[in-house]
């Protein structure tokens, strides 16, 4: 879902709040919580009527890093989730000694996500040699309002020349760079945007993968609002995805696939003989026997 006109300009009825500054950042057992001002708060009055963003890191398993982006917290939680699945691991979070002077880091594995404690909001997501492989930026995350209800996006920095795959069942071109994406499940034939299999995971050949853990619809715009960024979006007050580190990309899809799950053994019956009806409204007995033959 786009929210601008262009670069410079929101749509009508689009309004976006986004974290100015980084307010604290506090850990809570294994989980990493930043509280995010909407404006920098230089003094008490700053705080007055002034939203705020509460960003928590959580890892659930080896090199994956999870972001849970919240504005108003508290609600029912009506459901539905994804099923994910945790390995129990240790986290490295450490904070720096003084504000600013230094970000605080989480440590999950080989990956590691890096959050500024003071200026403009930025979170890093960092390989084992120190390579930056995308980053949340001070135009990323956005608290959205908008004539259709409250969204929640952000927007992952994308290199040149950056390829990203994925997002499940597709009818077009294999790199969905300048693609827009709607991950929603409909029977619309294979020659459009629709799709029958969305999957809200995509892979960059930088190095990563993007796991979007909402059921409901996501919205991504691969370079097509931002050219040099990578959007998602929910609607509702907040929203969770998972970065996944591996070496190639092999290792990513294993920790993808032990995050969300694996699949049991098709059972042996089922690699013979399929016949579809699809577009054929009969055989006759003949056919069949050819088909078998």
């Amino acid at each position: 879902m786009k929210f601008t006109d262009g670069y410079w300009q929101l749509r009508p009825g689009v309004e976006v709040l986004r974290p100015r500054d980084v307010e604290d950042v506090v850990v809570e057992r294994d989980d990493l919580l930043v509280y995010a001002p909407t404006v920098p708060i230089g003094s008490r009055g700053d705080t007055l009527n002034r939203p705020l963003v509460t960003v928590r890191l959580t890892s659930p398993m080896p090199d994956v890093v999870g972001v849970r982006i919240s504005h108003h917290l508290g609600g029912v939680d009506r459901g539905p989730h994804f099923a994910l699945g945790e390995e129990p691991h240790d986290v490295a979070i450490t904070l720096p000694e003084a504000p600013g002077k230094a970000p605080a880091t989480f440590t999950a594995g080989r990956l590691t996500a890096r959050v500024a404690t003071e200026g403009p909001w930025g979170l890093e997501f960092v390989s084992p040699e120190g390579r930056v492989l995308t980053s949340s930026t001070a135009q990323s995350v956005g608290v959205i309002s908008t004539p259709d209800g409250p969204f929640v996006r952000e927007q992952l920095t994308m290199g040149v020349a950056e390829t990203i795959y994925g997002l499940g069942e597709r009818f077009g071109a294999f790199a969905k760079n300048g693609q827009s994406v709607d991950i929603w499940n409909e029977d619309g034939g294979t020659a459009s945007e629709q799709a029958y299999k969305n999957v809200p995971f995509y892979l960059s050949d930088a190095g990563y993968g993007l796991f979007v853990a909402h059921p409901e619809r996501v919205s991504f715009e691969i370079g097509t609002e931002v050219v040099s960024r990578a959007q998602f979006s929910v609607a509702g007050p907040e929203l969770q995805y998972y970065v996944v580190y591996g070496a190639t990309p092999k290792e990513i899809l294993e920790r993808y696939t032990a995050l969300t799950g694996r699949p049991a053994q098709v059972p042996a019956w089922s690699y013979g003989l399929w016949l579809s009806t699809s577009f054929t409204t009969s055989y006759s007995e003949e056919t069949v026997t050819s088909f078998v033959d």
